[in-house]
């Protein structure tokens, strides 16, 4: 993807057709053309006249190379994004069966045509039982390549790179979405209410939070081949819906985290033990690798890790975050995006502004040839800018902000000076101090 299609170009969409016979209408597509409205991605840094450099934008140099980090362009195999932020995973709870809705078809593709070099799918099931909710999206099987499908051609018909976070909720699956109210309504969802508590995985038969969480089964070796497994034609139906990333997620205390982290993995076989960072390690790693021999070459592969679980003296540390890093980088991923916490409610956070990118930051420096993404309030272009420009990340991932405000791209452009390319469509609500003519 270059980012600078010609207006011109039609792009084939797949829209929702009821299948006569009764099957699932997700699963009947049609083929649609429509005129591919944007001929350069939005977010992207334009060239400035002189005349236009008057109303406080920067007149880039010959490469570029003056212009802010977060507006210059960067390259993960054949993908080049034009700039450094990404939209993180977002859980919408709006899918039936794994399916993605037309929440989902508006939610990304109204984020496609709001400036962020990369949008990331929110964390998609690639088993029933590996969602957080019974509304979470699943791509265990090759009926839900249509209904991705249909999002990843429109947004490429905008010039944007979109990716998807593979995972499995382990231990905090077969719960109600946050939108139902726990104060009416239990955390863990019984069969009769669309859960399946009698099949949720742990490494250990030990609750998130007993009597309040489901208490999960110990997976034998049988199902932990089965996730490998599950991730593998996952990440195979990712490519065929046409996707320009996989995140495989292992933070946030969901399974492939469960599994990394000395406070939840006791197991006794070569995939666990408290004190063997190997077997901790086993699955992820081996998860990994499969996936990436799958996964096309061309492609890039993302990690999501928690690099710490915020109980002091115990659980993940710096030392076991770069160890992993080193293993992952050498293993072919292309960046490691750093989150933090969600494995315990014994985790004590303190949080503030940027309170995370430190995290990134020591990846950066022990494995320097590995890209990291720093997220974790960072409120503004500025903020990022400096994470940027310390060398303390690669990318940026936002995640809420976006949802409050869909332009937080575009005005980070604005705050730095760097005159960007808005949906043509928006092009006169351009903010008026930024025209150099009248609307």
């Amino acid at each position: 993807m270059t980012g600078t299609q010609d207006i011109t170009q039609k792009v084939t969409s797949l829209v929702v057709s009821e299948d006569p016979k009764g099957a699932n209408p997700r699963s009947a597509a049609t083929p649609q053309e429509f005129v591919q409205p944007q001929p350069i991605q939005v977010g992207t840094a334009l060239p400035v006249s002189e005349e236009l450099a008057t109303y406080g934008y920067i007149l880039p140099d010959k490469n570029g190379d003056n212009l802010p980090k977060l507006f210059r362009p960067v390259k993960f195999r054949d993908l080049t994004l034009p700039n450094r932020i990404i939209v993180a995973p977002l859980c919408q709870y709006s899918a039936e069966d794994g399916y993605p809705t037309d929440w989902h078809f508006v939610h990304l593709g109204s984020l496609a045509t709001r400036g962020a070099g990369l949008v990331i799918v929110e964390a998609t099931g690639v088993l029933p039982n590996g969602r957080i909710t019974p509304h979470c999206l699943g791509l265990w099987k090759d009926d839900h390549i249509p209904s991705f499908e249909r999002i990843v051609k429109y947004a490429h018909s905008q010039g944007t790179a979109i990716g998807i976070q593979l995972a499995h909720a382990g231990r905090k699956a077969s719960c109600n979405t946050p939108f139902t109210s726990r104060e009416t309504a239990d955390i863990a969802v019984s069969a009769e209410n669309g859960g399946w508590l009698d099949n949720v995985w742990g490494p250990t038969n030990e609750s998130f939070k007993p009597d309040v969480y489901p208490t999960p089964q110990a997976m034998s070796l049988d199902q932990i081949q089965q996730v490998k497994d599950a991730f593998v034609a996952a990440a195979r139906r990712a490519d065929q819906a046409g996707f320009d990333v996989v995140e495989i997620h292992a933070a946030h205390g969901y399974l492939l985290h469960s599994f990394l982290s000395p406070l939840t993995n006791t197991r006794t076989d070569r995939y666990g033990g408290a004190d063997n960072f190997d077997n901790r390690a086993r699955l992820l790693l081996e998860t990994v690798e499969a996936v990436r021999n799958v996964w096309p070459q061309g492609k890039p592969l993302f990690v999501r890790i928690s690099a710490t679980d915020w109980v002091e003296g115990e659980g993940i540390d710096g030392e076991h975050t770069v160890e992993l890093a080193r293993r992952l980088h050498a293993l072919g991923i292309d960046l490691l995006d750093v989150s933090t916490g969600g494995l315990t409610p014994r985790q004590k956070i303190t949080a503030k502004p940027l309170y995370q990118v430190p995290y990134s930051a020591q990846v950066k420096r022990a494995v320097p040839d590995l890209a990291t993404s720093a997220v974790g309030i960072i409120r503004d272009g500025k903020d990022a800018e400096e994470v940027l420009q310390k060398g303390e990340a690669d990318l940026i991932a936002i995640g809420r902000p976006f949802l409050s405000n869909t332009s937080w791209a575009l005005e980070a452009a604005a705050q730095l000076g760097v005159y960007v390319k808005w949906p043509q469509q928006y092009e006169r609500a351009r903010p008026k101090l930024r025209l150099i003519a009248p609307l």
